[in-house]
């Protein structure tokens, strides 16, 4: 098989990724900045220029996340197992390509160094720390950290990093799985977590990882 059309069939398969071309670099960037003129506003309108979020806004952090992640996530949004009202329109305009694209852009960028927390409540953080690490066994809740990886990081596309998010976009995440708005959790292991945790719970640890500086997840 010629070399050329063996490259195209792994890509295809998903074996191989093909580096990103200027041109996708800069579509994304465009979009990111500029929307795609077609119904997708321009991401950093909620997002930030930076793409650090808006916490006070429940808009998350996009900087610095797995690109596959939110890949994902757009196409969720764009169908029936991840509801939004905001984002539904946005995912729905954008093609496979400008997904992408847009993703590639904000998985290159640098996460802001300064956890959105970092000042938080040190009662409930610690409340918030256990929950995280050690999980709540006596009701079934495992470690957030034995999915979302050491410290919340995050791992690839299946499990994206909790630290350095914001917490109030954290427990409306939580809240959409318990009122059925999420099912595009990895065998619904959100959906059995979220049902088990109080709102005290939740808010505590999702204080804890937004006071955690975050890190470009692979």
């Amino acid at each position: 098989m010629p070399q050329a059309t063996l490259a195209k069939a792994l890509v295809g398969f998903g074996l191989v990724a093909l580096p990103m071309t200027s041109a996708a670099a800069g579509l994304g960037e465009k979009i990111a900045q500029q929307g795609n003129g077609k119904g997708a506003a321009a991401c950093q309108t909620c997002h930030g220029a930076d793409g650090s979020g808006n916490g006070a806004s429940g808009y998350p952090r996009l900087a610095g996340m797995n690109a596959d992640y939110m890949v994902k996530q757009l196409k969720d949004l764009a169908g029936d197992s991840r509801q939004n009202a905001i984002m539904k329109p946005m995912a729905s305009a954008l093609t496979a390509e400008e997904r992408q694209a847009v993703a590639d852009y904000y998985a290159g960028m640098e996460p802001p160094k300064k956890a959105p927390n970092a000042e938080g409540d040190a009662k409930q953080i610690a409340a918030g720390k256990k929950i995280a690490q050690d999980g709540l066994w006596r009701k079934g809740v495992p470690a957030c950290t034995s999915c979302h990886g050491p410290g919340g990081q995050g791992v690839g596309a299946s499990f994206p990093g909790l630290a350095g998010q914001h917490a109030n976009y954290i427990t409306n995440q939580i809240s959409d799985w318990q009122a059925d708005k999420r099912a595009n959790d990895p065998n619904q292991l959100m959906d059995v977590v979220a049902e088990r945790l109080t709102e005290e719970e939740a808010a505590a640890a999702a204080a804890y990882f937004a006071s955690l500086p975050a890190a470009s997840q692979d």
